[in-house]
């Protein structure tokens, strides 16, 4: 499709599929924002993981979310292409892989996506979407790359995420200030260790802060929380698996601040504007970095190495003396139940002093 019918186009209709993890559904919302913007009167459908639909609740953006089962079955996926076909004016694959731009290609009769950057995989994908990019997969914060198709459709972008919102709350937050702490990373590669994580919350303790915890509520989760919990003073509040996440965000908006690993509950809490604290390891923060709430430039906020603050995200990175990182892989022993040295020699101390001469009344 020549790009200049591209720009003028004026759909009524549009899908976005994004069917990767938690955080990178959020990470879709200043797409979806650009394109809600620019075409106010068309309805946004997403077609997203089911288990992600809750990050996009009360987004006033999105006119209906399509939730796709963790497993399905040939059959139930083509009937659902069926169901999709040719039903959206313009459709755009936030993902080069095979599932979503198909998707994409059946369901919108214009298509964008990503496609891979390798020719051998990339082909048909190219031959059958009516525009695409290469997929740069470590080149930009995943942010700008879904932005990069703003300029594709000549418009203009958004950089700001929306969390998800809810008009109730089942909980009962801390009388006095507190802090939230996400402690449990879905993965084993990204968790900091338990002797930091006390540490620090006897530090927030002594300076009058309650502690909040929260989680997934799966029970491996749970039960390591009611571990740290039995050497806490009784008030600590254990919020995990109590939560949607459009509460938890409006519990982590009240939050004097919020500490967690590299996880979408982190990218979540940077979204809220509250002062964010995210301990990176392996992780690239110039792909994966929390996106800060009032950042808005076609740069990535964060360089790849150091520890760095940019608005209301405080990115402490974990080293050690390898010198690797970020080594962008899963962990010391390259899978994701692996430890990973360099937040095993994250001191306490250090993330201590960096929250401590950073917020105002801390130190």
């Amino acid at each position: 499709m020549p790009a200049a019918e591209l720009i003028n186009i004026q759909p009524k209709r549009v899908l976005v599929i994004t069917l990767r993890f938690l955080g990178d559904t959020l990470l879709t919302t200043p797409l979806i924002s650009s394109l809600k913007q620019t075409y106010p009167d068309a309805g946004i459908d997403v077609l997203l993981p089911a288990g992600n639909t809750a990050m996009l609740e009360g987004n006033p953006d999105i006119k209906q979310l399509i939730p796709l089962p963790k497993k399905i079955s040939v059959p139930a996926f083509a009937k659902l292409l069926c169901k999709l076909y040719r039903r959206y004016d313009l459709a755009i694959s936030t993902q080069a892989g095979d599932r979503p731009v198909l998707c994409a290609v059946l369901a919108g009769k214009i298509s964008l996506g990503f496609v891979p950057d390798d020719p051998g995989k990339a082909w048909w994908k190219k031959w059958l979407l009516s525009r695409w990019l290469i997929f740069r997969k470590d080149y930009d914060h995943a942010v700008l790359e879904n932005l990069r198709f703003c300029p594709l459709l000549g418009i203009a972008p958004r950089y700001r995420l929306t969390p998800p919102r809810a008009d109730k709350i089942s909980y009962s937050p801390p009388t006095q200030p507190y802090a939230v702490l996400h402690i449990m990373p879905q993965w084993r590669y990204k968790q900091w260790h338990a002797k930091g994580w006390l540490q620090l919350m006897a530090f927030l303790n002594q300076r009058g802060l309650a502690i909040v915890l929260t989680g997934s509520g799966e029970s491996d989760e749970l039960n390591r929380l009611r571990q740290f919990q039995q050497q806490l003073p009784a008030e600590t509040m254990n919020l995990a698996g109590k939560l949607s996440l459009a509460e938890l965000t409006a519990l982590i908006s009240d939050a004097e601040l919020f500490v967690g690993p590299d996880t979408g509950i982190t990218h979540l809490a940077a979204a809220t504007g509250t002062m964010t604290y995210a301990l990176f390891g392996p992780t690239d923060p110039k792909k994966w970095a929390p996106w800060p709430r009032d950042y808005a430039a076609d740069a990535a906020p964060f360089a790849s190495a150091g520890t760095q603050r940019v608005g209301n995200v405080y990115l402490i990175q974990g080293q050690n003396e390898l010198g690797c990182v970020p080594c962008q892989l899963e962990g010391c022993e390259r899978n994701r139940n692996s430890h990973s040295a360099c937040l095993d020699t994250l001191k306490a101390a250090r993330v201590v002093n960096i929250i401590a001469g950073s917020l105002p009344g801390m130190s």
